[in-house]
């Protein structure tokens, strides 16, 4: 990338070949926290390398767990067998909410002074819901600017273990995540309470069967009940490998369903498929509504457009829910600029509080572009332009949010250049994103 401000992307005529995904963040995170929590050695294979995880690395270093390299891409982590070792320190997180969140829980329960910030934007994403049910059990966390916002002071406390505790799971399903990962520490059977409807159930999930890898089985009743064992205690599985990133799937999966609209097409992701443990590759089913072509195997995934669609020129404009998978949401926005009509994302109240405010930021970009856009407090109404041909040359804004850059590079498949502004956002979860989307792009 050789012009760090912006990069131009040229009409791509057609997709077509196979991706190797580079692993998911949110698993690679959550396997790195739950390592350096476990008794035992940890050996992770296919773990992402990306700027999120550096994140985690660098502030599971900095509270005294041993994660090495361990050759052919594998990590060794030594577990702190509980509580981390280190006491005090001072650490920078980044934009990283799979980091944060979850940290904030563990170390509220690990008899330590430390103070957690991140970047301007972080300072602006709630985590007042988890601060509150941290506090309920007792531990002293301070914030250090703004109520209800990072940055955080917390303080050694008096744990009071076990009960019932509450969090509202209706601003972000990090927070139900934090808790779940943290409250095993105590050792104490504790039921945790979802009040509200719980956003991005499929991450929640994601976190259960994670756990459950590592030694620790909490019973769910419904998406309202969480009951953490007696006894839980996390031990090392050995040796543990990273699924492929089922929202970094959905960009190469739609770039192969619009593509065949024009000829081109299929294009494979390998790394996940049906065996995959995230919810997003559920984005699988909006793209069939669509009218792609879908096959499937345990770790692969292979997109199309289906003969009707590409006789037609056009997708089928969508309706539907995405409360579940919201990162994936975003790339049916800009995939419903190749619709034949008007489509709704519903249920995406929580792009509010993420990297950016992902709805006011799709709606002014997919205006650039030529769209009709209705932006209301949780949902989205997209209408492609009249004519069904893009704006040309147009400098999609990137919001230091690394998904706006990737789902926007699907504009150039409607046969106009692009220009994405701060590409090297995508360092975040993707940072050889363009490389990879070259390599399957004819022009």
């Amino acid at each position: 990338m050789n012009n760090p401000d912006h990069l131009d992307l040229a009409p791509i005529r057609r997709v077509r070949g196979t991706v190797r995904l580079p692993g998911s963040k949110s698993i690679s995170n959550r396997i790195l926290l739950l390592a350096a929590l476990a008794h035992g050695e940890t050996l992770i294979r296919d773990l992402l390398e990306s700027e999120d995880t550096q994140v985690m690395l660098e502030a599971l270093r900095a509270l005294g767990v041993n994660c090495e390299d361990a050759g052919a891409g594998g990590l060794r982590v030594r577990g702190a067998g509980g509580a981390f070792p280190v006491k005090k320190a001072e650490l920078f997180l980044g934009n990283a909410g799979t980091a944060f969140r979850p940290l904030t829980a563990v170390l509220a329960l690990c008899a330590g002074e430390y103070r957690l910030s991140g970047t301007a934007r972080m300072h602006e994403r709630p985590i007042g819901e988890l601060v509150d049910a941290l506090r309920r059990l007792g531990a002293g966390i301070d914030y250090l600017q703004k109520e209800g916002l990072p940055p955080l002071a917390i303080h050694p406390a008096a744990i009071r273990a076990g009960g019932r505790l509450t969090v509202r799971g209706d601003v972000s399903s990090q927070f139900v995540t934090g808790l779940l990962i943290a409250l095993p520490l105590t050792g104490a059977r504790t039921v945790l309470a979802v009040e509200g409807e719980l956003v991005s159930k499929p991450y929640v999930e994601l976190t259960l069967s994670t756990l459950r890898r590592f030694g620790v089985e909490v019973e769910r009743q419904g998406w309202t009940t969480f009951t953490v064992p007696a006894g839980a205690r996390y031990v090392s599985p050995g040796e543990i490998y990273v699924e492929g990133d089922a929202s970094s799937a959905s960009y190469f999966l739609a770039a192969g369903a619009i593509s065949g609209l024009s000829g081109g097409g299929p294009v494979r992701v390998e790394g996940v498929g049906r065996a995959s443990m995230q919810g997003d590759v559920r984005f699988t089913g909006t793209l069939e509504r669509m009218g792609a072509s879908i096959t499937m195997g345990d770790n692969w995934i292979e997109a199309g457009a289906r003969p009707e669609a590409a006789q037609r020129g056009r997708l089928q404009a969508i309706d539907a829910d995405f409360n579940d998978i919201p990162d994936a949401a975003m790339t049916a926005a800009v995939t419903a600029l190749f619709a034949d009509g008007t489509s709704t994302l519903r249920n995406i109240g929580s792009w509010r509080v993420k990297e950016t405010d992902r709805i006011a930021a799709m709606a002014a970009e997919l205006r650039k572009l030529g769209a009709t856009v209705q932006e209301g407090p949780d949902f989205l109404r997209i209408t492609p332009p009249q004519s069904s041909v893009l704006n040309p040359g147009v400098a999609i804004d990137t919001y230091d949010d690394h998904r706006m850059a990737m789902c926007f590079s699907l504009a150039a498949l409607g046969g106009v250049a692009v220009r994405i502004n701060d590409p090297r956002c995508v360092a975040k979860t993707f940072p050889e994103y363009f490389d990879v989307l070259a390599s399957v792009s004819e022009r």
